[in-house]
């Protein structure tokens, strides 16, 4: 069963594209005109200004995708139904993580895309926020899946990464948009909206020391420096890769 058939339903609800992300994300897309969003789900950070075909393998994600929305393929990243150099511009927002087989997947981006391939993700060699303390199985569940921006680049070739501080209103509920919102993690509706949490053990205890800190106060006092900050660079990363056109490669 593909993931999201089973933990999707509602997701929208929770994970709704933040505008100050969108912005940057349809900036790195640069004059692209048309563009493939893999592993698009339902749709949130498409621009609206450009053709767009979305691929995703999940019905349940296509579902949810608004009426107006691009065009949805049901397929997977690693076997894209496009000819080489088919779009501009492939884009791909937190969903290398759930590929199974994510060199394949990227080599495939880079093959239907024949200007510039843009990738929002997270970058497992940063130290990550205080949720750790609380669901250690989270940290150790995403360091194993996440890609490093260096495993990246050895598919891909060098790329522009931007550091993407997340705001702590955040409206997209992933992971770390409630790093100044713990309560958030306390509602079962908000983390299932979140994927790790289906895939690990140890979260109902996690909850519970949650709970108890922030009811004693010990969280607000461990982590009082956190309300000074209107956003914080949690590893949160986009890379943009500058393809060079294959007639231009050496032989």
């Amino acid at each position: 069963m593909v993931l999201y058939d089973e933990i999707g339903v509602g997701y929208r609800a929770h994970r709704r594209a933040d505008a100050r992300l969108a912005a940057r994300i349809h900036h790195a897309l640069g004059d692209a005109a048309t563009v493939v969003n893999v592993g698009a789900g339902a749709g949130g950070y498409e621009p609206t200004d450009r053709e767009v075909v979305a691929v995703e393998p999940s019905q349940a994600m296509i579902d949810q995708r608004p009426a107006d929305a691009a065009r949805a393929i049901r397929a997977s990243a690693e076997a894209l139904p496009f000819d080489d150099d088919a779009f501009d511009a492939a884009l791909a927002i937190l969903t290398i993580h759930h590929w199974r087989d994510p060199i394949a997947g990227l080599t495939e981006l880079g093959r239907v895309a024949k200007k510039r391939v843009v990738i929002f993700t997270w970058d497992p060699t940063h130290p990550g926020f205080w949720i750790a303390r609380y669901f250690p199985a989270l940290r150790d569940h995403d360091d194993a899946t996440f890609a490093s921006v260096a495993a990246l680049e050895s598919i891909l070739g060098r790329g522009l990464v931007e550091e993407v501080p997340i705001p702590q209103d955040c409206t997209d509920g992933f992971l770390g948009a409630y790093w100044r919102r713990p309560a958030a993690f306390l509602d079962p509706d908000k983390r299932r909206a979140i994927s790790t949490f289906s895939k690990i053990a140890g979260v109902d205890e996690g909850c519970a020391r949650l709970a108890a800190d922030l009811a004693s106060g010990v969280w607000a006092e461990e982590n009082a420096a956190l309300e000074a900050h209107e956003a914080l660079d949690l590893g949160y990363r986009l890379v943009t890769f500058e393809l060079i056109a294959r007639d231009d490669q050496p032989a």
